[in-house]
């Protein structure tokens, strides 16, 4: 039976104010008639916990009066944790001229972001939107982009150390991400698992992988080492491909953790620690319903 470590609200949740100063032509929009949301999820359209994310969101903008056939049309493309296409999605929903857009995850944002200055953007699931370039600052974001922070850098070590609780025996430690899709390219999570790490006296791996292949060689080859363990980074692409993942741990005996809570639940994972990301999607919805009515 996998263990999920679920983290405190206060430990990954931090909204930025969205007091932003939004283009004329957003500020002068009213609330009355029928709204248009660009909307670019993260998961592939199949995947149940994607679904679940956009379900809560839209359920959400419906309790605030915002309903899809009513008085608000929704555009929705699924990213399937790959740069190209969230970029091809991203041109595709701009060339629409929503009112506001929705973007989930770092190289979803990062693809609306070459695309547009003027049309709102609210983002969820970002964890360093300042060192990315999304925003000059937290207290005051600047320009079109607002919304959510996920996790804080230090997540990472807090899950070197769950890690460590259940296989105390580790002495090397690999963390797996794809350098594309990773936020800062990996580097924002890697630096505090690092220095965790070595004061723990753990080797720390940075194991970079984008592809399926590289995922099979980089696991397989860590459980040929009893004393190793693997952290998944919080990375889409990861995501996507964390049944694999998953599968091979396993076969390996390679004690491993994730940041998401469904693979412990509903896939068979070992054990997690990380924040909800359903909670964090549905919370743009109060974002959305603000701009929609002219907030400036």
């Amino acid at each position: 039976m996998g263990v999920v470590r679920q983290m405190r609200r206060r430990d990954f949740i931090k909204a930025i104010a969205v007091s932003t100063t939004w283009p004329i032509t957003a500020r002068a929009q009213q609330a009355s008639g029928v709204k248009r949301l660009g909307v670019l999820m993260g998961p592939e359209e199949n995947d149940p916990e994607g679904k679940a994310q956009l379900s809560g969101f839209t359920q959400a903008l419906a309790a605030l009066g915002w309903i899809e056939g009513r008085n608000l049309r929704m555009d929705v493309r699924w990213g399937g944790g790959d740069a190209t296409r969230a970029r091809i999605f991203a041109k595709e929903l701009v060339a629409l001229q929503p009112d506001v857009i929705l973007s989930e995850g770092t190289p979803v944002t990062a693809a609306f972001q070459r695309e547009t200055r003027t049309i709102p953007i609210v983002f969820v699931v970002v964890t360093d939107p300042v060192g990315d370039g999304f925003v000059a600052g937290l207290p005051h974001p600047g320009g079109n982009i607002t919304g959510f922070i996920t996790s804080e850098s230090a997540i990472t070590a807090k899950m070197l150390d769950y890690l460590r609780e259940i296989a105390p025996g580790v002495k090397r430690v690999a963390m797996l991400f794809n350098p594309d899709t990773a936020p800062g390219k990996g580097t924002y999570y890697f630096r505090d698992f690092e220095a965790a790490a070595r004061s723990t006296n753990v080797e720390p791996i940075a194991a970079r992988a984008g592809s399926d292949a590289e995922i099979e060689t980089i696991v397989t080859s860590l459980g040929k080492d009893l004393g190793c363990g693997l952290i998944v980074m919080p990375d889409f692409f990861m995501y996507i491909h964390v049944d694999g993942i998953i599968s091979l741990a396993a076969r390996s005996n390679l004690p491993a953790i994730y940041p998401w809570r469904p693979v412990v639940v509903s896939r068979g994972a070992l054990l997690s620690y990380g924040p909800d990301l359903k909670d964090i999607v549905r919370r743009g919805a109060p974002y959305v319903d603000q701009i929609f009515r002219g907030a400036a």
